[in-house]
């Protein structure tokens, strides 16, 4: 049997290492898992969506939470603690109600009714507490157990409650008297004092089972109304069971023993049909309400999703569920509160068999198989002759039946169409809350905003990577409860949500510094509550939770509100620019999340970019935020991170996969990026996000294309490649824009040939690469995106040196003509241009107005790739710098003449060696050189200048 590695997330952690009882429930529509542990206070509801993500965490014992209870129609949460107190929550929202009763010892064990109307509690203490929970009353105290209560169940019929305790005995109550109807002593293993792992015991789905631990490291079923034993499930646990759950159809059932197995009961056959082995003991399992998955957490509190439990060949666990509305023991169906009533969507029908409510209650199965028709109560005969006495009684039934059914079935495809979960919102850099743990509100390139909570306040700290830039900020008071926060080089904003109902949202703006005194300011809000928050140059955002965008000034002046197209996901500031992810529709049936993005100029009030924002199918965005260069960058859970360019009209590059990278236990939690590399934080499976101490350390990763593997064998040379290209023309564009303005770009020209220099390095090994590979047709296409003369040349006696004679004659032909048209191009500039203007703007004309003289500022954005007719980017070197000078030579208006003098000629050649396999590279000495030169260096002022416009702008030196 096929042995699958199941990973388990960190729910809870133990302080003291010891294992700790551990609780796990599904929601009636499997979109939350809700996870507890007797060592830690707080509850989690988690996303089985998105199990990275935060949980939503619930902290309202001061102890241990021992025991967890959803109402089935999951709209009332309880929990039990050793605090020795029960708690109720709305559901999913966690909304504390009320604490609905306490008990003198811990709590072990909760559990509802079918109708959630009743809540039976017990522990410790002596007595079950059986509770009202429309009322809060308590109903009926149920006394005969001499032991910790670890295990109860109430019979789907509303009949029964099975009780177990830590000495190993059942009792069966009869909740319509009250009274003890089975006891059996001793049938169950006697756990003593330990309650990391508790008795537990399960009446089967359709009512007709009773399912208990055995002494025998297996499982006894027992008959719902004689209790008499009916068979036992035995297999290959070697210790005893400490867990198990019946799957939702009857047909399966999961066990979990001492061992650190979990086995797949086949019930009909009796057989093991599946196993797992853990690294700690499964305290809890949770079979999922719909499809065939399987909910564990083990004493160590680690949770996890075992996909596919029940293998696929076999009938789905939630396939033919058991309806058991109309079903009776003797064959006669009658009309009970179920069935009558509308289906409750609050749970507040009781079927508690208390003696007030005894005429309304359903007669018991044992006693109808004691009973003829004429002995039925007077109440159920005067029910039965309300109906004509020729009709049949199964067929109101069947038909109230189909009633519930289609619209159990409507509900169905509704929740199938419109069940996909929505990413909540969610602050870039900002890890989730832990209990007694500083935790960060910010985390960037630029520094850090930790937190830690007190008793009704917080500690608030700014610290900032290079403590010799950023300034010194005094650590805050925080009395508001801020779980969001943003930080730049001017000041850090802060926000919280609503706390209850009188709470209201807060925003809070704190320069680092300011001429004026009380520079702080905040802003409250009614009836919506601040999402996510973003900080600029000048200015401040907050997204709401009515989808309004909220711009501040500095200051605190209100300068603008929008309204966006739907519901927020995530926002960031970069100088003038606010780059916001909301909601474009539903996500898919699959769960693939459709996100769109806007991005804001704020200081001109202009949107600039606006389109849909591509994630991994499968995933959610987990970062979002902007280069130090300024561009949009996203990272989601699958670890693909893109980047946002001009390129194709505006598309998203895919630069890193962690997937290639990262080791199976690590993940990558994103703080930033530049042109290079990606800075993250490398975190320890199953953690996702950092702890504030220690410090993290930040990696730094290569970045680089998903490309395919190529047949050149050379996939590092063509990634190099298209970033390279990449990088060239985010220069180029920042060129333009420059000269646009009338700016300076030296600076920019320098980078852009030290960039062109490192592409044709990087060509000319891949024309190497194409020669040994016999990619002679792909090698001319490289050929022509050299950028220089001499890379050329070089890639001629290459060629050559491998004996590739037509190989290199092709690639003279290139040279040739590349050289014919440049030489056209440019007598023709500068007759038409050079003869007729003689101001100081000619030499911004001729920069702006021929572009192909630019080989080294090519501005066309498209990436080439093999597949493209690729352009001959012009040459700036020997050929074109002779062209240009002799067509310089004619004057201009007022006596101006255009120098040319200054353009050098490459003295450099290249020699190749060992011919039929290229080992290096050289370059040979020329004139009175002592050293070697690089072909591809940029050359001094003394020997030759690196543009043509360096040498075009001497004309006007006077």
């Amino acid at each position: 049997m096929k042995i699958r590695s199941i990973k388990l997330r960190e729910a809870h952690k133990n302080s003291n290492g010891a294992g700790s009882f551990c609780s796990i429930l599904w929601d009636l529509q499997a979109q939350h898992i809700v996870t507890s542990s007797s060592s830690d206070p707080s509850i989690c509801i988690h996303d089985p969506l998105l199990l990275s993500s935060a949980p939503r965490i619930l902290r309202n014992h001061r102890d241990g939470v021992t025991s967890l209870a959803l109402s089935p129609n999951s709209t009332c949460l309880a929990s039990g603690s050793v605090d020795h107190s029960v708690k109720l929550y709305k559901f999913p929202g966690g909304e504390f109600q009320t604490n609905i009763t306490r008990f003198t010892l811990p709590i072990r064990v909760l559990g509802f009714n079918k109708s959630g109307s009743m809540l039976a509690a017990a522990g410790d203490d002596e007595g079950i507490k059986l509770i009202n929970t429309i009322d809060g009353s308590i109903a009926r105290v149920l006394k005969g157990h001499r032991g910790s209560v670890t295990g109860l169940g109430f019979d789907p019929k509303s009949e029964y409650l099975a009780s177990l305790d830590s000495a190993g005995t059942v009792i069966v109550w009869e909740l319509q008297s009250g009274r003890a109807l089975h006891t059996l002593k001793g049938i169950a293993p006697d756990t003593g004092l330990d309650f990391s792992l508790m008795n537990i015991v399960c009446w089967s789905p359709d009512g007709e089972m009773l399912a208990v631990p055995g002494l025998k490291n297996d499982v006894v079923m027992y008959d719902r109304d004689t209790a008499e034993k009916l068979f036992s499930l035995r297999g290959d646990h070697v210790q005893r069971i400490c867990f198990l759950s019946w799957s939702p159809n009857g047909k399966y059932m999961a066990t979990s023993g001492l061992d650190r197995q979990v086995l797949i009961w086949d019930v009909d056959q009796r057989l093991d049909i599946d196993r797992q082995k853990f690294d700690d003991v499964i305290c809890c399992m949770a079979w999922k309400p719909t499809g065939n998955a399987l909910a564990v957490i083990d004493a160590m509190g680690k949770y996890g999703i075992w996909d596919s439990a029940v293998p696929s060949s076999m009938k789905s666990p939630t396939e033919g569920i058991p309806d058991l509305q109309s079903k009776n023991s003797n064959g006669l169906l009658f009309f009970d509160e179920e069935e009558v009533e509308e289906p409750n969507i609050s749970g507040s029908l009781s079927d508690l068999g208390e003696d007030s409510h005894g005429e309304s209650q359903p007669t018991s199965r044992k006693r109808l198989r004691k009973q003829s028709f004429s002995d039925v109560d007077e109440g159920t005969s005067d029910e039965l002759s309300l109906l004509p006495k020729d009709a049949s009684r199964k067929r109101p039934s069947h038909n109230h039946k189909e009633g519930i059914k289609k619209r159990k079935d409507v509900q169905m495809r509704t929740t199938t169409s419109v069940g996909s979960k929505l990413q909540e919102a969610f602050q870039p850099g900002c890890t989730p809350t832990q209990s007694g743990k500083r935790r960060f509100l910010c985390y960037n390139m630029l520094g850090s905003i930790t937190t830690i909570e007190h008793d009704g306040y917080s500690h608030i700290e700014i610290d900032f990577h290079d403590t010799g830039r950023g300034p010194r900020v005094p650590a805050m008071t925080d009395y508001f409860g801020f779980t969001m926060a943003a930080l730049n080089e001017n000041g850090s904003v802060f926000a919280n949500p609503c706390k209850g109902e009188k709470s209201m949202s807060t925003l809070m703006y704190r320069p680092f510094s300011s001429w004026a005194n009380n520079s702080e300011w905040s802003m409250r809000f009614e009836d919506e509550e601040v999402k996510v928050v973003a900080l600029g140059t000048a200015w401040v955002a907050a997204v709401t939770s009515l989808n309004f965008l909220r711009i501040f000034t500095e200051g605190g002046l209100q300068r603008n509100v929008l309204s966006l197209d739907g519901p927020v996901v995530t926002a960031v500031g970069f100088g003038d620019e606010l780059a916001v992810v909301t909601h474009a529709s539903p996500s898919l049936p699959s769960n693939d999340q459709m996100l769109e993005f806007r991005v804001f100029n704020i200081r001109h009030g202009t949107q600039s970019i606006r389109g849909r924002l591509p994630v991994t199918p499968g995933s959610y965005l987990s970062w979002f935020g902007f280069s130090e260069e300024g561009k949009i960058c996203t990272f989601d859970s699958k670890g693909v991170l893109r980047v946002f360019t001009d390129q194709y009209g505006g598309s998203w590059l895919p630069l890193f996969s962690s997937t290639k990278v990262r080791k199976p236990e690590e993940n990558h939690w994103v703080v930033g990026l530049n042109a290079n590399k990606l800075f993250c934080v490398v975190c320890k499976s199953p953690d996702t996000f950092p702890q504030v101490i220690p410090k993290p350390v930040l990696n730094l990763m290569d970045l680089s294309f998903p490309l395919a593997s190529s047949d050149l064998g050379a996939d590092n040379l063509e990634n190099e490649f298209i970033l390279h290209n990449l990088h060239l023309s985010q220069i180029n564009k920042t060129i333009e824009e420059m000269m646009s303005t009338g700016q300076d770009t030296t600076s920019l020209d320098d980078e852009a040939f030290k960039m062109d220099c490192s592409l044709d390095k990087c060509i000319f090994k891949l024309i190497a690469s194409c020669c040994n590979g016999d990619k002679l047709v792909r090698a001319t296409e490289l050929v022509k995106l050299l950028s220089f003369e001499k890379s050329v040349k070089g890639a001629i006696e290459l060629a050559k040196s491998l004996k590739l004679p037509n190989l290199a004659e092709r690639f003279t032909t290139i040279q040739e003509e590349r050289l014919l048209n440049e030489s056209k191009a440019a007598t023709a500039f500068l007759v038409t241009n050079l003869g007729s203007d003689t101001s100081d703007k000619s030499d911004f004309m001729i920069r702006k107005s021929i572009p192909p003289l630019e080989s080294s500022y090519d501005s066309k954005p498209a990436i080439p790739s093999p597949s493209q007719k690729l352009p001959s980017p012009p040459f700036m070197k020997k050929g074109l710098s002779e062209a240009v000078a002799k067509a310089g030579k004619a004057k201009v208006k007022q006596g101006q003449t255009a120098n040319l003098e200054n353009i050098g000629e490459v003295k450099n050649d290249v020699q190749l060696k060992n011919a039929g396999e290229v080992k290096n590279v050289e370059v040979k000495k020329t004139g009175e050189e002592s050293e070697a030169k690089n072909p591809f260096a940029k050359s001094s002022n003394k020997q030759e200048k690196s543009s043509l416009f360096d040498s075009l702008k001497k004309k006007n030196v006077k």
